[in-house]
């Protein structure tokens, strides 16, 4: 009797055929399907279908519609977006680029970054370079609204989609706090200060803008003010003054260090900083000053180090309105596959926002610390003015 012939092991992978069995039935149909059918041709289990499909559109292979029906994407090679960072000497762009990094790596699309160096000129060239590079997207971030028509329709000749990052640019789908709304916060916070501590006084509001970045950035100088008026009437509309800081600690410091020689006697004076950045830098000269005990600062974005200031004692920094950073890469994917997708995605995507106070009774302590306080119902606009 001849012996049995040995078996020759094929070394599958069950649940990997399973997604093949089910990205070739796709490919064969000529219209979407519901998991429904899916299952009944394939005889894979339900829940299986599901989680396969699941994955398959997180990972950008399968589209998904709202009636739930599912089709094969055309994935001819990975895909590949272009990030044009705001700076990578700026605190809160590296790590917008730090979790833009996790969440693509995380979904298996690559990510070319230029640096936007903080200018124009290198922000229009990078876009230059995205078209060159033929990525499937790019993600601008960068600060000058002049610059902003001229990169959009470079973007858009090429026919690739773009996402602006917390400034709007042409053609693009916007992505990034809503800037009044976090200056409303940044607002409240100061008048609650004022209010407690100084018994409502106020010689002074100073709001620390970046004039380049256009009129949405700036309305958080805006909504600052309005919160403050909105909370304290009396405030002379002459005592609200608006500055230039461009969102740079050496630009903050040297403003503030001369409105405060200019205004030796004033004991009440309250700073929106339009970033944690320019925040830092009012601070400073706020303590080289030696006027620690008559100013009121609050920034944006919560970064480490401002949250570290706000923990020391004594400290002018009372506040920042985090901007939730961890939020933005993830986000930015998720509406990058979608926009490829070819669905359709609200103009406006606004990342969470969550205003963080120092917390005074404990900053008389040894350890110091912080709370949060959540955003509170919306309220009308109104134009601060300029002293």
């Amino acid at each position: 009797m001849a012996p049995k012939a040995k078996a020759k092991r094929l070394y599958l992978i069950p649940v990997l055929t399973k997604a093949l069995d089910i990205l070739e039935l796709l490919q064969n149909e000529s219209q979407p399907m519901v998991l429904e059918a899916i299952h009944k041709q394939t005889k894979i289990s339900k829940t299986t279908v599901y989680r396969i499909l699941k994955t398959l559109v997180h990972r950008g292979y399968v589209g998904q519609t709202a009636d739930r029906h599912y089709r094969l994407i055309s994935r001819p090679k990975k895909l590949r977006f272009g990030l044009g960072s705001q700076s990578a000497e700026m605190p809160f762009s590296e790590a917008v680029t730090d979790s833009l990094r996790r969440a693509a790596a995380a979904v298996g699309v690559d990510l070319l970054v230029l640096d936007n160096r903080y200018s124009a000129e290198a922000a229009i060239q990078n876009a230059e370079a995205f078209v060159r590079e033929r990525v499937d997207l790019v993600i601008e971030f960068q600060i000058d609204e002049h610059a902003a028509p001229i990169i959009a329709d470079t973007i858009a000749a090429a026919r690739i989609p773009l996402i602006a990052v917390d400034i709007p640019h042409p053609h693009a789908t916007y992505f990034g706090v809503d800037n009044y709304r976090v200056g409303l916060e940044a607002g409240d916070l100061l008048a609650e200060f004022a209010t407690a501590r100084w018994d409502g006084k106020v010689d002074w509001m100073i709001g620390l803008d970046i004039e380049e970045a256009g009129q949405l950035v700036q309305s958080r100088i805006t909504g600052a003010m309005k919160g403050v008026r909105s909370r304290l009437p009396d405030i002379p509309v002459e005592s609200f003054v608006r500055m230039d800081g461009r969102g740079l600690r050496e630009t903050s410091y040297k403003l503030v260090s001369e409105f405060l020689n200019r205004h030796l006697k004033d004991r009440h004076i309250l700073v929106a900083a339009a970033n944690d950045t320019s925040a830092m830098g009012a601070i400073k000269a706020v303590r080289d000053l030696g006027r620690t005990k008559h100013v009121a600062v609050v920034g944006q974005d919560c970064l480490d180090e401002m949250m570290t200031e706000m923990r020391r004692p004594g400290s002018p920094a009372i506040g920042s309105i985090s901007h939730e950073v961890t939020q933005y890469g993830p986000r930015l994917v998720e509406l990058g596959l979608a926009l490829l997708r070819g669905e359709t995605v609200p103009p406006y995507n606004y990342v969470a926002h969550r205003a963080v106070k120092a917390d005074h009774a404990a900053q008389n302590s040894d350890e110091g610390g912080a709370s949060v306080i959540r955003p509170k119902a919306g309220r009308g606009s109104v134009r601060a003015a300029k002293a």
